[in-house]
């Protein structure tokens, strides 16, 4: 599907694809999503430009993600897509800037060009160039990924109470709680993953496309840039804190695993300790000898019970006192 944007901000489906010539003049965006070969080759012939293809726009080669041709750049950007929901991922997306022209190709729908194209027409005019839109583009698409990167860091922050608790609270959680939770702390380090990757490659693109003329003549786009430029540095060194604060909580999940599991195999352990001796008690007054003298007693049997509840009870009370209960 092809949608044109023209100066005044009026959108235009481009359905026709018979007729290049009638395309029209004021057209300052045209956005490409999924488009066939036929709508390939049409805006070929309109902007008299090669433009990329979907196997072209996998490429991580930075010579083939970032280059001029024929006086068009052509750059090549990875977008977090699926922000919101369990399978977060990265879709590649190509910007084009040919001439006064904006082109962007893309296979999935990122939320940043849905909110950028609800705030299209309150652009002001100096700014409805290819180049100054892209930089607002861009705009949007940091901007979006500062959201979901607080997103992810305040939802980081329930689930670290959630795996801590509450010590004055003694309730009592079922067996497989930290283990879910390791998978949502899964969840959340591919996410902040997929927003590190999204950023230096975003990064990336902002230093190739502040070096391009249409840039450095415009001293309202080149500043815009810059700020860009900072925000995505700050953006990826809280990123990275964030990776760290995720690194910590898997860590201390996998540690209060460990605590539980050796909390039980310990109560296993003094478990058997404690009936070692009634054991022993038991197992010496049923050998089958002949010769027994407490078998003649009368008293035998209470005595040989309080034995072994004796037995029982001074490794119990000493484990107590060493604190090993």
């Amino acid at each position: 599907m092809i949608t044109a944007y023209c100066s005044n901000c009026r959108s235009v489906e481009i359905r026709d694809l018979s007729h290049p010539a009638s395309f029209p003049e004021d057209v300052v965006w045209i956005d490409m999503i999924e488009p066939s070969r036929d709508e390939e080759l049409y805006v070929e012939k309109v902007l008299g430009i090669e433009v990329p293809t979907r196997d072209d726009l996998k490429d991580i080669e930075p010579s083939a993600r970032l280059y001029v041709e024929n006086d068009a750049v052509f750059m090549t950007a990875s977008l977090l897509w699926k922000a919101d929901t369990d399978a977060p991922t990265l879709t590649d997306v190509a910007f084009i800037l040919a001439g006064n022209r904006l082109v962007t190709i893309r296979y999935a729908h990122p939320k940043s060009f849905a909110l950028f194209i609800a705030a299209l027409h309150r652009l002001p005019e100096n700014w409805r160039s290819g180049a100054a839109l892209l930089a607002k583009l861009l705009e949007t698409i940091v901007d979006r990924t500062a959201e979901i990167l607080e997103v992810s860091v305040s939802r980081l922050d329930i689930l670290s109470m959630h795996v801590f608790g509450d010590r004055a609270k003694k309730t009592r959680k079922p067996s497989n709680y930290l283990e879910e939770k390791l998978r949502d702390i899964a969840g959340y380090h591919r996410m902040i993953s997929k927003v590190r990757d999204s950023l230096g490659s975003l990064s990336r693109l902002l230093t190739f496309f502040h070096t391009i003329p249409a840039v450095q003549q415009d001293r309202e786009t080149k500043e815009l840039c810059r700020t860009l430029s900072r925000d995505i540095q700050s953006l990826s060194e809280h990123a990275a804190f964030v990776a760290g604060n995720i690194t910590f909580l898997l860590d201390a999940s996998l540690g209060l695993i460990n605590i539980e599991q050796n909390s039980i195999i310990k109560i296993f352990s003094i478990a058997s300790v404690v009936f070692l001796p009634p054991t022993l008690v038991a197992s010496i007054y049923g050998m089958n000898f002949q010769v027994m003298p407490e078998l003649a007693w009368a008293a035998g049997y209470p005595y040989s019970l309080a034995l072994m509840v004796i037995s029982a009870v001074i490794p119990f009370f000493f484990f107590r006192w060493k604190g090993w209960l």
